[in-house]
């Protein structure tokens, strides 16, 4: 793991204390709160408003870390914050699949994807092209983007957000989602020529951004 950001001086004496017994986990998980709930916001599925919110996911997350903190001090296998991080990711994916109808899932073509988060997506794809243009409204290129991301496996639009958003580097992303940093690297490349071509057949060319 060469390119894994370290976990910060702060971080690393607050696990110290922990380990020594003293109660300082609110403090612990405090620290990485706003990163986590930017992270699920990127991704939270606008079908699951008005039952979860992104707070709720992070919630989640945290009260899994209080369970399973001495796991982690036992092996430590990625700094503390990619711990987390990763933990956000499973729980997001699991209570989507809990709170959205199984029939919904299967008729869904579109990637659950915010529309701020669908055109920055669409602009940085497109970095050297001006702003969507009056042919193109920005609901309209929300939904084109949210549709081809929608037409890529799973694992492949996690690491187009997680380089794209994030920027968490291949080793990082390759913690997150159990595969091999090469792996990662060679999925984003692929995943990034076809959602160009998708794009592009869906009329999303030079002369439309």
């Amino acid at each position: 793991m060469s390119d894994v950001q370290p976990d910060s001086d702060e971080t690393i004496d607050l696990l110290r204390q922990v380990r020594e017994g003293n109660p300082v986990f609110d403090r612990l998980f405090a620290g990485h709160r706003a990163a986590l709930k930017e992270a699920v916001s990127i991704r939270f599925d606008p079908a699951l408003r008005g039952r979860l919110d992104p707070s709720d996911v992070v919630q989640d997350t945290q009260l899994e870390a209080f369970r399973r903190l001495p796991e982690f001090l036992r092996r430590q296998p990625m700094p503390f914050h990619l711990w987390l991080r990763k933990m956000a990711y499973e729980r997001l994916i699991m209570m989507r699949r809990r709170h959205l109808d199984a029939t919904c899932r299967a008729v869904r073509n579109e990637c659950p994807l915010p529309e701020q988060s669908s055109l920055v997506l669409a602009q940085q794809l497109l970095a050297d092209q001006e702003s969507p243009s009056a042919q193109v409204g920005k609901a309209e290129l929300a939904q084109r983007v949210r549709t081809a991301l929608g037409n890529l496996p799973e694992i492949d639009r996690e690491i187009l957000l997680m380089r794209t958003f994030e920027s968490l580097s291949y080793d990082e992303i390759a913690c997150i989602l159990e595969i091999e940093a090469a792996a990662a690297r060679k999925r984003h490349g692929r995943a990034l020529l076809r959602l160009h071509r998708l794009l592009a057949a869906d009329g999303i060319t030079e002369s439309k951004l």
